[in-house]
C-alpha cells in the first residue's frame, strides 16, 4: 500500500486516511515527532516547513508555516495525551478556520508500517471546506516526501546538525 486512502464519510464530519510506508514502526514515528525531520516532509512539494513550537506533552502546543511562493500557510493544535507510537492525538486547526479532532496511530505489519488518521470536524461543512482547500493534494505530496525521507535514514544518507 503505497498510495494514500482518503475517505470522506457521507454525511458525517469525518476525514480517514491511510497509507503504508516500507519502513519500520519507530522509524516512521520518530519522523512524526522529531521537528528535524517533520520540516524534510511535512508538506507539499515546494513548500518550505517552519516549526515555530512542538511541545510533546499532554496539553502541549504546536504550530507550524508552510511557506512557499503564495505566502504562509499557518497551522496549529494541542496535544490531548503524549504523543507516542501509541498514537497522537491533537486539534488541528488552519488558521481562519474552525479546528478538527486528529488522531493518528501507528501498526507495524511485516516490516511495514501503517499510518492511519481520523480526523472528526465540527460539521460536515468544516469538513467539506477543508477537503475543498486541498486536503489530498497536501497529504498525498507530505507522504511522499516522507517516503522520501524514510528511504533517506533507512539508506543511512540523512545529516542531520546532530550528525
Amino acid at each position: 500500500m503505497s498510495d494514500v486512502q482518503i475517505t470522506v464519510v457521507p454525511g458525517q464530519p469525518l476525514v480517514l486516511i491511510e497509507r503504508g510506508f516500507d519502513a519500520p514502526l519507530d522509524m516512521v514515528v520518530q519522523a512524526h515527532l522529531e521537528p528535524e525531520l517533520m520540516i524534510q516532509w511535512l508538506g507539499p512539494y515546494g513548500t518550505e516547513t517552519i516549526i515555530e513550537l512542538m511541545e510533546l506533552r499532554d496539553g502541549g502546543r504546536w504550530r507550524y508555516i508552510h511557506r512557499d511562493a503564495d505566502g504562509d500557510f499557518v497551522f496549529h493544535g494541542v496535544f490531548h495525551g503524549t504523543p507516542s507510537a501509541d498514537g497522537i492525538v491533537q486539534t488541528f486547526q488552519y488558521e481562519g478556520a474552525l479546528p478538527s479532532l486528529q488522531a493518528v496511530t501507528f501498526e507495524e505489519r511485516e516490516g511495514r508500517t501503517i499510518v492511519r488518521t481520523t480526523a472528526a470536524y465540527l460539521s460536515v461543512e468544516e469538513r467539506d471546506a477543508m477537503v475543498e482547500a486541498g486536503m489530498s493534494q497536501g497529504v498525498n505530496e507530505g507522504y511522499s516526501r516522507l517516503d522520501e525521507l524514510l528511504g533517506r535514514l533507512q539508506g543511512g544518507t540523512l545529516k542531520t546538525r546532530h550528525d
